[in-house]
């Protein structure tokens, strides 16, 4: 197994077999078709694709981002390459049903492909998530017609897709937007409106580009409970059915980012007049589902984006790592402190440039594995034999979702810090790649929900469903890590299962302080700290799990038994570094949260 330094072939063999166990899947009948030979099969196809066609213009994607001309936009011609061949190999719809056009692959299997492409080229793995998100949100909730005309072209790669929420005046907060969608007399609707950061709004890479529109229907309920969703291709169907008649869609411009720079995000206007399909001003659009249902609807990409988001947030900080490690193993300079002379040796022998490279390890390797399992969760979800395993997967998805996307965002981009840290002087300069996955990874804490709206969405309203259900399945869950942790009669997974249970006993007591006086204010103030808590937590409970794992892990019997080993080793090495240095970090959180801290509530504005 040739290493890379794109991602770690055999981490991810690790996570999915020895852990995961996903080949049992293949024991279903949508897996079926499947086996550990064409699981693997896929997952070098995705590495040679990454390889071949999506790492070497990574760096031209960031020198040289999109442009547009005020008629078009031009993106350099490797993204488009990439994307057909990507497209060609049928990895769109990978996880998709056959019967659109799918390879019904495990969901958790997709998870460690898109893991390649998100850590080979972020900017152009992009167009592909969007796709991907849009096709399955129009699967669940779009119309068999309108799955025929927009799902099957977007498999095939001949339309890409896209998700337009945000406004100018709105951002984040989508109770504000004032898209308006006018019926028309033939079903149809007109929509009138300005969407801001649109990533893929215009572009020459695919025949046609399907954006998903919230809008308002006039006369409809004010806030949420009026949004509803459309259709709104960009181009549409001319007499002989080919899509060349031009909807009123335009750009006003496009923005430019620090990082992503490959992908294209736009500021489209929909309805200015700059086209007149059917001889009048107005994008054409088409309703999907029911009017009114359009942010639930839209929940099924956001929610599968944010996870996406956060696999992004990982690959970058993993590839980082890769390769600030083979940088310290190649870089000599300085000696031991006890040495009075001699030889310089590589930076990888002085103790702190061991300290962040475990730190980055711990971060993408646990990551990583938190990726895998909600992926393994969605598999649970559709196809677990009973229906109450089939809930409780659906259950911890819920929960674990605010986790996946920030968590990764925000220590992931830690990851990356210290590779730029670790290549010193060289680590901020255009020369090596550190510099620029810093920059990409920067925007993840943001895209797809804040920091803080993931924090609230945790604290505010996953933790309280069903009278705390969810929370209570995930510390059932991480019980049974704990139980098993301490039946290996393995002093150190001992000692780390009663770290964890202390600290899910603080999770569970600071969870019902903060809202025993039932003051939503006071409770939501501190909510950042809470999901930093929380995340730091759950990655504990991953990292043991991986360890357990590692633990029992016979690597005689193996091909490259010497690499297995020193890998097992590895993990576990990781796991001490995550209890000893990591998880210590939650108990003066949880003290401050349980002291009901109110200093974000009581300053006065003018006081800055």
């Amino acid at each position: 197994m040739n290493p890379s330094s794109i991602m770690s072939a055999r981490d991810l063999e690790f996570l999915l077999y020895d852990w995961l166990q996903v080949e049992s899947l293949t024991a279903r009948d949508r897996f079926a078709d499947h086996s550990r030979d064409t699981f693997d099969q896929v997952l070098r196809l995705c590495q040679d694709l990454a390889t071949t066609y999506f790492a070497p213009h990574n760096r031209e994607n960031d020198l040289h981002e999109p442009t547009f001309d005020g008629e078009r936009v031009h993106i350099i011609p490797a993204v488009g390459k990439a994307l057909q061949a990507f497209a060609d190999a049928g990895m769109i719809g990978a996880a998709m049903d056959y019967e659109i056009g799918g390879m019904q692959l495990p969901h958790s299997v997709y998870t460690a492909c898109m893991s390649w492409f998100h850590a080979a080229n972020v900017g152009t793995a992009a167009y592909v998530l969007l796709t991907t998100g849009n096709a399955n949100l129009l699967a669940a909730h779009g119309s068999p017609e309108q799955i025929d005309a927009y799902v099957r072209p977007m498999l095939e790669g001949r339309s890409f897709g896209t998700m337009a929420l945000s406004e100018p005046q709105a951002g984040s907060s989508l109770a504000d937007i004032t898209t308006r969608a006018v019926p028309a007399a033939d079903g149809s609707y007109r929509l009138f409106g300005h969407k801001m950061w649109i990533s893929g709004g215009d572009h020459d890479l695919s025949e046609n580009i399907v954006h998903l529109v919230l809008a308002r229907i006039p006369g409809g309920p004010e806030g949420t409970r009026g949004i509803s969703l459309f259709v709104v291709p960009k181009l549409l169907p001319d007499a002989e059915g080919n899509p060349t008649v031009h909807n009123d869609v335009a750009l006003s411009g496009i923005n430019h980012k620090m990082g992503w720079r490959g992908t294209v995000n736009t500021a489209p206007v929909f309805g200015d007049g700059n086209f007149t399909p059917g001889g009048e001003p107005g994008a054409i659009g088409y309703l999907v589902g029911a009017p009114n249902h359009g942010l639930a609807q839209m929940f099924t990409m956001m929610n599968e984006a944010r996870i996406g988001v956060g696999l992004a947030s990982t690959a970058l900080g993993y590839t980082g790592y890769l390769k600030s490690l083979d940088y310290a193993r190649s870089r000599p300079q300085g000696r031991p402190v006890s040495a009075r002379g001699g030889a310089q040796v590589p930076i990888i022998e002085h103790p702190d440039v061991r300290r962040m490279l475990l730190a980055q390890k711990s971060y993408a390797e646990g990551a990583l594995a938190l990726q895998l399992y909600c992926g393994k969760l969605i598999d649970e979800h559709r196809t677990a034999a009973g229906e109450s395993d089939r809930a409780r997967a659906a259950t911890l998805l819920r929960i674990l979702t605010p986790i996946a996307k920030s968590w990764p965002s925000q220590w992931c981009l830690a990851a990356n810090d210290l590779a730029i840290q670790i290549h010193g002087g060289a680590g901020y300069t255009r020369d090596y790649d550190v510099e620029q996955h810093y920059r990409d990874n920067r925007l993840n804490p943001i895209h797809e929900g804040t920091h803080g709206i993931q924090s609230m969405d945790l604290l505010g309203r996953q933790v309280t469903l069903d009278n705390g259900a969810a929370l209570a399945a995930l510390l059932e869950t991480m019980a049974a890590t704990i139980a098993a942790a301490i039946a290996t009669a393995d002093a150190e997974l001992a000692e780390y299962a009663a770290a964890l249970e202390a600290a899910t006993g603080r999770l569970a007591a600071t969870t019902a302080g903060l809202w025993r006086a039932g003051n939503p204010d006071a409770a939501l103030a501190n909510s950042a700290v809470y999901l930093e808590a929380f995340g730091h937590v759950v990655l504990a409970w991953i990292w043991l799990e991986q360890a357990v794992t590692a633990t029992a892990l016979s690597a005689q019997d193996r091909p490259h038994a010497a690499e297995w080993e020193t890998f097992r080793q590895g993990k576990r090495l990781a796991a001490r570094y995550f209890f000893r240095w990591e998880l210590p970090r939650t108990t003066p959180q949880f003290d401050l949260l349980d002291s009901g801290d109110r200093t974000t509530l009581e300053l006065d504005e003018s006081w800055f």
